[in-house]
């Protein structure tokens, strides 16, 4: 693939010499990863009926666009330069206006009167899709209200490949199918409201260390092999575009060698032909590398629109816009990429109905007062009224509060310890328990650790409206509480044999754009241990209590052994980033108003010891850092199965304050399944593909006469001279652009054989089992809520190297009181079924007549219930396949 020049030497040589996009080669990546050329872009349109009329629309008023209109709306205005986090130009002599981009996945950043919701980390607990989607709902109708059309989220990538990483909180949990059962439905939420969704960071954004150019080296490099990439890391990808996602973001780093957002063979190849997608492709925040290199690659808008060499001096360069419409001018971008571009974008408009009466960005982004600078990266900035302080929370507190709520996940509760009664004396410690004394939203972006841990620090955190702390719950709740406000263990009063301890602990991450204890962004100073010395906090407070209680706030998973064992340590509580909602979810929990029924969404080992050492962070100053995927499909849960390590608490993990009897297990055959997919439908011709795709007058592109510019801001015109002479080279065909090796500008005639609409080959959404299975609270004492999860374990003899479990679907039943049973039903797709074969390049089943188990528990190993797809029997009491 090709390669720009390091953002060192881009420094260094300036704007001039860059707007032409020479293309050079990086650093060697390891034999076997390749990012080979794909050529050209797939035309977007005509694939399915729920894409047809947008883009029939489209055509039609992108048709109409001049070219420095069609320049204009691919690119954002620059940093700083508008409302919004970016802000893309407009085409709004036709109708098309400018569209306002915001974080973040769990709350509409910098601004207030917003919901704080709990983080993907614990949506994914929660283990409830009703719920996530109901999140989305909530989410998407604040970002319409505040008048934002695309809302970037949700995160899918990182996965929670490696335990240290420092965005695995904004995701799901360190599972494919988590990840992309509670992605999609927080996409279909969050469209359901007209708000384009955006899915991210394709791909390979597993750590935060190194993860952008900067002037001294080139981003890291994700290498991944073809069938790791597919079964694993593009598997959620896949499931958020079967949803209908408008918008994909490519990752800061490399992929195999190439940078995510110009890397033809992810774009081009697997992301437009392969998956169908039919949005557009974004950019990270100035991540650009190149111009024409990353048009003909795939990429159809970047943001904010200039570049990270230029961005932050302020000087206002972008690789399109301006130099977009010189490289259509002269050739060097077809007209054709260009039509498809913006013809993307505007379809996605069209697609969720923004084109009717959609309301314009009432909040700025950068701007806390009502009035203030209306483009605050200007050296010169008119001013007026920015921010109408638009209130958006509606009755959202109480999907946040459910969320955080289901998400808490019992760990430890000896002796049935935990409810503990209102009435006996707590003592709680640590500065955990309370809300951050400097104020709730005192730290840009979360950038610190000074109170209650409600969410991770960077882009993906948002304004707390208010904070329910759990120490102000604690009083209004119990009789008798004190709380030791130091994470230093104090001098107490002799406790009596009742009293409780509760202490709080944390341990948090985020974007490496800020550093937090010694945190750059990933647990790279911390590591998995708590924040602030947290685990003698606990031990202290245990050799001084009989009955200590452990409440932790995490981004991630954590190590516990300094303490999970003590015999004074009867309960353990993870309650993940709640949000807002941190007090009363967490109480409710404590004193038994509810019962616990979050499940992990991570594994937590004995030692990070017991990880592969690939999944450590990786750097390699001064040069190209080489971040290899050895390890294969074997993250988590799956490489602790297949080196036979027995887990402190299992993926899927979560107790309850009753238990629960699994009966009744049915499985059905749906769709016969044979070694290969029927063959994928032939490719549409794109109403793209009639656009007019000569090279446009010059004038279409010329600087209007008299036009007062904001300085910085980014424009799509060019001056006549510039214009004419770029016209001239292109009119005569003389164009000498370095076209990347294996560049074609002829659409390919068919599909691969995984290709298809909206997510791959149809065929491979068909079900092809269904299961139930009767789930009773067999308690007497406590209703409560229980969680299906159902892992497929291949058939013996399989030919391929699999996991020897993998999750596949799940579901969570209604509160149920003591003696009352629910059936839950599942779904196995042919994909569930299926390994991605690198050199048939397509998904095969590989023993379709062959006895699937698939299992069905209450955790990743605890599975006692299994069905089998051949016999279409079910049997209990059955040995766990995985060590326990």
């Amino acid at each position: 693939m090709p390669k720009v020049l390091s953002l060192s030497v881009v420094a260094l040589l300036g704007a001039a010499f860059v707007s032409a996009d020479q293309l050079v080669d990086r650093d060697p990546v390891p034999a076997g990863y390749v990012a080979n050329p794909y050529y050209p872009t797939p035309h977007g349109g005509g694939w399915t009926d729920d894409w047809a009329e947008a883009y029939e629309k489209a055509v039609a008023l992108v048709s109409r666009m001049t070219l420095a209109e069609k320049t204009n709306i691919t690119a954002g205005t620059g940093q700083f330069m508008g409302r919004c986090v970016a802000n893309t130009g407009s085409a709004n002599r036709v109708g098309f206006p400018q569209l306002c981009l915001q974080d973040g996945p769990l709350g509409v950043r910098t601004t207030p009167n917003v919901t704080a919701f709990p983080a993907g980390i614990t949506t994914g607990a929660t283990f409830n899709k009703e719920l996530m989607y109901q999140r989305g709902v909530a989410i998407g109708q604040e970002f319409k209200g505040k008048g934002a059309n695309v809302y970037l989220g949700p995160s899918v990538g990182p996965l929670g490949r490696k335990p240290r990483g420092g965005r695995n909180w904004e995701g799901f949990g360190s599972d494919p199918t988590l990840q992309g059962i509670a992605g999609a439905e927080t996409i279909r939420g969050v469209q359901d409201q007209g708000v384009i969704a955006t899915i991210k960071h394709l791909i390979g954004n597993e750590q935060e260390l190194y993860r952008m150019y900067n002037p001294f080296q080139a981003a890291y490099s994700a290498n991944i092999d073809d069938r790791t990439l597919h079964e694993l890391y593009l598997w959620p990808f896949a499931d958020g575009i079967h949803a209908g996602v408008g918008s994909v973001m490519a990752a800061y780093n490399d992929l195999n060698g190439s940078a995510t957002h110009q890397n033809s063979m992810l774009l081009n190849g697997l992301l437009k032909d392969e998956l169908g997608f039919q949005g557009f492709v974004q950019t990270d925040w100035l991540s650009q590398l190149s111009g024409v290199g990353s048009a003909l690659a795939g990429l159809d808008m970047t943001l904010p629109g200039d570049t990270l060499a230029n961005a932050l001096p302020l000087f206002g360069y972008s690789h399109w816009m301006y130099e977009l419409s010189r490289s259509v001018l002269n050739g060097s971008v077809p007209v054709d990429r260009l039509n498809d571009m913006c013809t993307r974008i505007v379809a996605t408009w069209y697609k969720l109905g923004q084109d009717q009466d959609y309301p314009k960005p009432n909040f700025h982004a950068w701007v806390g007062s009502a009035n203030g600078q209306l483009y605050p990266g200007a050296l010169f900035s008119p001013s007026g009224l920015v921010n109408e302080f638009v209130d958006v929370q509606a009755n959202h507190a109480v999907v946040a509060k459910q969320v955080a709520q289901e998400a808490i996940t019992l760990l430890k509760n000896n002796g049935s310890f935990l409810p503990i009664s209102t009435n006996v004396p707590i003592s709680a410690f640590g500065t955990d328990a309370r809300a951050d004394p400097q104020g709730i939203n005192s730290c840009t972006d979360k950038g610190c650790n000074r109170g209650t841990l409600t969410m991770g620090w960077g882009s993906g955190a948002a304004t707390l409206p208010y904070l329910d702390d759990p120490i102000g719950s604690l009083r209004r709740k119990a009789a008798n509480v004190t709380l030791y406000d130091t994470n230093t263990f104090p001098k107490v009063p002799k406790p009596s044999s009742e009293e409780v301890a509760i202490v709080f602990i944390s341990s948090d991450s985020g974007e490496n754009t800020l550093t937090v204890e010694g945190n750059h962004g990933d647990r790279d100073n911390t590591g998995l241990a708590a924040y602030f010395n947290g685990d003698e906090l606990v031990r202290k407070a245990a050799a001084t209590y009989n009955n200590v209680m452990v409440v932790y706030h995490t981004v991630g998973t954590v190590i516990v052994e300094p303490w999970i064992d003590l015999p004074q340590v009867k309960g353990v509580l993870i309650a993940h980033l709640p949000g807002q909602e941190a007090g009363d979810s967490l109480t409710e929990v404590l004193f038994g108003e509810t019962s616990p029924s979050g499940k992990l969404p991570y594994s937590i080992s004995y030692s990070e010891d017991e990880y592969p050492a690939s999944l450590s962070l990786v750097a390699t100053p001064l040069s190209q850092t080489q971040d290899t995927y050895s390890e294969g499909l074997y993250i988590d849960y799956r490489h602790l199965n297949k080196d036979g390590i027995k887990p402190r608490f299992a993926f899927g993990y979560g107790m309850s304050y009753t238990t629960f009897e699994l009966s009744e297990a049915s499985v059905s055959a749906v769709t016969k399944l044979d070694r290969l997919p029927p063959a994928a439908p032939a490719r549409p011709t794109s109403p793209i593909s009639a656009m007019n795709t000569t090279i446009p007058a010059a004038s279409e592109a010329y600087e209007p006469s008299g036009f007062n510019k904001i300085w910085r801001y980014l424009y799509s015109w060019l001056s006549k001279g510039d214009a004419d002479k770029a016209y001239a080279i292109g009119s005569r065909g003389s164009s000498k652009y370095p076209y990347p090796r294996g560049y074609s500008g002829v659409q390919k005639p068919s599909l691969p054989p995984a290709g298809g609409p909206n997510g791959g080959n149809p065929a491979l959404w068909d079900v092809a089992y269904t299961l139930s299975v009767k789930v009773t609270n067999t308690g007497s004492t406590y209703s409560g809520k229980a969680v299906g999860q159902v892992y497929i374990q291949f058939p013996q003899g399989t030919s391929y190297d699999t996991p020897i479990i993998q999750l596949r679907d799940f579901a969570k039943t209604a509160d149920l009181a003591p003696g009352a049973s629910q059936t839950l039903s599942f779904q196995l797709t042919r994909r569930d079924l299926s390994v991605w074969d690198v050199v048939e390049q397509n998904w095969v089943v590989p023993n379709p007549s062959g006895a699937y188990r698939l299992w069905i528990g209450q955790s990743s190993a605890e599975l006692n219930t299994v069905c089998y797809s051949d016999s279409l029997t079910c049997e209990s009491g059955v040995a766990s396949p995985v060590v326990v």
